[in-house]
């Protein structure tokens, strides 16, 4: 690898969004505001039922409505090429597989009126009895047998794991453990909310499809959204510079990209279709429901013996979707015995879908609640127990680690959260009518490389540099950081670099996601940048040529080095909680996380993203949690009046540090992720401060007062 430290210094620097003008004086073009010539509008037509057939649509009144162009269902929808996928594959079929499917559209010159006209299109439905009750005693639940993120199969999770593993005998180490802990833990569905709904604003031109869309990776649509449609993917062109937020809805689906498409070549025009907020708790994907049984065996120590991490899951009928819920137990702590398992229940429900940090949030819930029951257990201080379990390499793959600091994250962090002073006992602190208590938890997300990406460096006579790669930014300062590396990765100024991202016009970029963006585009532009030096060194003495220079590298495999090494970000989160002893409020007073991610690009967005990160667990731990109707088989509280989300009020004092180590073998710039890792132990940190706080161990989220009065 190239050696970042021989190069001008941009990475490292707190450096202002390169975007930022735009974004604060409203400049900056999200997909719905691209400007278009006469474009009409579609108001989407959703079951009312969880799960049947549509056996009649009336559209009489609808078509007769002025300015009403078209009303689309499955009788009159163009064919799309894959009819088994009920999320991509819209109207190509009677049957309904959850309640606010798409089941139709109307077309018009106006939204009020596409609007006004969809409610007067009668349905008529032939229902079956639904099941959407996730219990861990259901008959059916099974492996999950292939994974729904990028068509793996072999029993495996979205991120590509095995469903199970097994090392050594955890049932019998248990049984002769002389401290265990057995314990069940469960989260809610949870729903992303980006601040920017979906989106996709639709053009036909010269049978070629544009598509404007709020996506987290402009490559991947194109591929989705051209092999639905029968296209090759040179004739669909996506394009999202700028994305209000994400949070893992926008990877997929993007049915609503096909149906504007399907729509805008029916009418011949450009189709503009934006689905509200309640639209997007039927149709963009949730965090799906989990129960979870821990099981933890340890000598009397304090060293684990034994570890199981047994998951149940939702997911739906009509569309698997499985999450890694406990893979973070196979690499956490050392013990000689361990076993994980994830099974599936299948209910007539959404397509579960990626959110942040999806099954490790869940996952380190669980286990950091388990491990404090245990340090607590074992008469130890619950910093110095995950210490003491520290592993020396991977516990289940043997690789060494590219770099772990989690220790050290944990003893820094307990000095600045003034953890010494901490008295064990529960209900030691109190003020006033409030008790007092603080809690640890540990974070992690592994550090990965995804392959299909490239990057074009284009080099002007003036030292004008242009950087093209098809990345991704949804807030979290992409546009910024791929500047900075592009910057020292050329040895020139900042000021020197411009940026050209979103766009499946320029190279191809893997997704923004799973804490695999800076580390997949940046290395694409670092081996773009090398070879583009390269070729001046030895061509052209060291200059530009009068008509400038360009290279371009493509990295389409894997990550090489991660075949020896396990790569991963870690942290360490600490809280403190108020809860009133009459009522059961509780207020988080204060978040510290102290993080190891490598190299920090630019510490001024790292800490924004690590912060966001903090909040968003506070959430999941106190507010959010998706109702479901058991009689209809939808959420109810599915708008953000009702679907409860940490305010300004709620947040308090939140900290982010982070170690300076590198990571010598992630990538060139000696990064890792971090966008996953900030909500990864939050939740855990502020139940386990609960507990101290008031002797109340919450296994079920969110933390609510009803769970803490008697």
């Amino acid at each position: 690898m190239s050696d970042v430290t021989a190069r001008p210094r941009a990475i490292g620097i707190p450096m202002d969004r390169v975007d930022g003008v735009q974004k604060v004086t409203g400049t900056a073009t999200y997909a719905y505001e691209w400007p278009l010539d006469q474009p009409v509008y579609l108001y989407p037509l959703q079951s009312t039922i969880a799960t049947g057939r549509v056996t009649a649509v009336d559209s009489a009144l609808a078509e007769a409505e002025p300015g009403v162009l078209a009303v689309l269902s499955h009788l009159n929808a163009p064919t799309l090429t894959r009819p088994d996928d009920p999320e991509l594959a819209v109207l190509q079929s009677d049957e309904v597989a959850w309640r606010g499917q798409f089941i139709g559209a109307v077309v018009a010159e106006s939204l009020e009126t596409a609007r006004r006209a969809a409610g007067l299109v009668r349905v008529g439905y032939q229902s079956r009895p639904h099941d959407v009750v996730l219990r861990a005693d259901r008959e059916d639940l099974y492996t999950p047998a292939h994974t729904a993120a990028f068509g793996t199969g072999g029993g495996e999770l979205q991120d590509g794991s095995p469903a199970d593993s097994v090392l050594g005998d955890a049932q019998t180490a248990l049984a002769a453990a002389p401290v265990m802990v057995d314990a069940t833990y469960s989260t809610p569905m949870y729903h992303n909310n980006p601040m920017e709904p979906h989106t996709a604003v639709v053009t036909w031109r010269d049978g070629e499809l544009i598509v404007r869309c709020s996506t987290q990776g402009v490559s991947f649509s194109q591929a989705l959204i051209s092999g639905v449609l029968g296209l090759e993917p040179g004739r669909v062109r996506v394009i999202s510079p700028h994305v209000g937020g994400a949070f893992g809805s926008k990877v997929y689906p993007h049915s609503y990209a096909v149906l504007a498409a399907m729509a805008a070549r029916i009418v011949r025009r450009p189709v503009k279709f934006t689905l509200t907020r309640q639209q997007m708790f039927a149709l963009v994907g949730y965090r799906p429901a989990s129960i979870q049984r821990i099981q933890l065996g340890a000598d009397r120590t304090g060293t684990l013996i034994a570890i199981a991490h047994d998951v149940i899951e939702q997911t739906a009928r009509a569309k698997g979707y499985a999450e890694q819920v406990a893979v973070c137990s196979r690499m956490m702590y050392a013990a000689p015995h361990r076993r994980t398992t994830h099974r599936l229940a299948p209910l007539d429900v959404p397509v579960p879908t990626i959110m942040r940090a999806p099954g490790e949030a869940q996952g380190m819930y669980a286990l950091e609640s388990a491990v404090d029951e245990m340090a607590i257990a074992c008469g130890l201080d619950p910093v110095e127990f995950r210490i003491r379990n520290e592993p020396e390499v991977h516990p289940e793959s043997g690789l060494p680690f590219s770099s772990r600091h989690l220790a050290d994250c944990l003893r820094e962090g307990a000095r600045r959260a003034g953890w010494g002073r901490r008295d064990p006992a529960p209900r030691a602190r109190r003020e006033g009518r409030w008790l007092v208590g603080t809690g640890v938890a540990a974070s992690t997300y592994p550090s990965p490389r995804f392959p299909g990406n490239a990057a074009t460096v284009r080099m002007g006579p003036d030292g004008h540099c242009t950087v093209r790669i098809a990345a991704a930014d949804l807030g979290t300062g992409t546009w910024t950081a791929l500047t900075q590396i592009a910057a020292d990765a050329l040895g020139v100024t900042v000021g020197q670099v411009e940026m050209r991202i979103g766009d499946t016009a320029l190279p191809a970029a893997s997704v923004a996601g799973f804490s695999a963006g800076i580390n997949s585009w940046g290395t694409a532009i670092w081996e773009a940048a090398d070879r583009l030096r390269a070729r001046l060194r030895t061509e052209h003495g060291g200059i530009a040529p009068p008509g400038g220079l360009e290279a371009t590298a493509e990295l389409p495999g894997g990550h090489p080095e991660a075949e020896r090494w396990a790569m991963h970000s870690f942290g360490a989160q600490f809280a403190e909680v108020r809860v009133d002893e009459d009522t059961g409020e509780v207020r988080v007073a204060r978040l510290l996380g102290m993080f190891d991610v490598g190299r920090v690009i630019n510490p001024k967005t790292a800490r924004s993203q690590l912060i966001g990160g903090m909040i968003q667990g506070m959430s999941m731990a106190l507010y959010e949690h998706s109702v479901l109707d058991p009689r209809f088989g939808h959420v109810v509280n599915h708008d953000l009046a009702q679907y409860h989300i940490a305010c300004h009020a709620d947040v308090h004092s939140v900290e982010a540090h982070w170690l300076d180590e590198p990571d010598p073998h992630t990538n060139p710039m000696g990064a890792k992720g971090l966008g996953e890792v900030g909500i990864v132990g939050t939740a855990a940190a502020i139940a386990n401060a609960v507990h101290h706080a008031t002797g109340v161990r919450v296994r079920a989220l969110p933390v609510t007062l009803d769970k803490l009065l008697p």
